[in-house]
């Protein structure tokens, strides 16, 4: 039964979040809204920013379940859209809260999770020392994070899909000459 009622509160947050600001939400709107009491969300729930915390990492997690392949740029940062996306208005409420820093953490380990697995198809067999990795990947990891983040601070109004595909033709062959230049040195 716990976590029937876990589970309704969060429903029920994210229900919530999608039609008003995180900082209009309380427990009193939450309770109500699920039908349970008050004693029922606390014994789950420190308060709402650990609900919130909860979600986003269990979002992260899923996400990262979800790719345990990846084989382009383009599926990694479609990845990492994929909740945002998902959940426009309920993750621009979280981003414009005072706990954004808590959605930028869930960000940083998605982008991080998919690129390391991109990473590990793009160097397999390849000649290319773990240092040189490390700085590919945290490159990556970064590009997918500030176009999310970019795309977070506009409000999500641009065609972000669109705009991956066109980057991924642009840069089309530059992880192949960055492997390569680490391989000539």
């Amino acid at each position: 039964m716990p976590n029937f009622t876990k589970m309704a509160i969060k429903a029920t947050f994210i229900r919530l979040l999608d039609e008003k600001p995180l900082s209009q939400i309380t427990v009193k709107d939450i309770v109500e809204e699920c039908g349970v009491n008050r004693n029922s969300f606390y014994y789950h729930f420190q308060d709402i920013p650990t609900l919130v915390e909860e979600i986003v990492t269990e979002e992260a997690d899923r996400i990262i379940a979800q790719y345990p392949s990846i084989d382009s740029i383009e599926t990694c940062l479609m990845a990492a859209l994929a909740f945002a996306r998902e959940n426009r208005r309920a993750v621009l409420h979280i981003y414009n809260s005072t706990n954004r820093a808590i959605y930028e953490q869930y960000l940083w380990k998605v982008c991080r999770h998919v690129v390391s697995v991109y990473g590990e198809v793009a160097f397999a067999g390849k000649d290319i020392t773990d240092s040189d990795k490390d700085v590919i990947i945290q490159f990556y990891k970064c590009e997918c994070f500030g176009m999310v983040i970019e795309w977070m601070n506009d409000g999500m109004n641009s065609d972000m899909p669109r705009r991956v595909k066109r980057l991924c033709e642009l840069r089309k062959g530059l992880l192949d000459k960055m492997i390569e230049r680490s391989q000539e040195s």
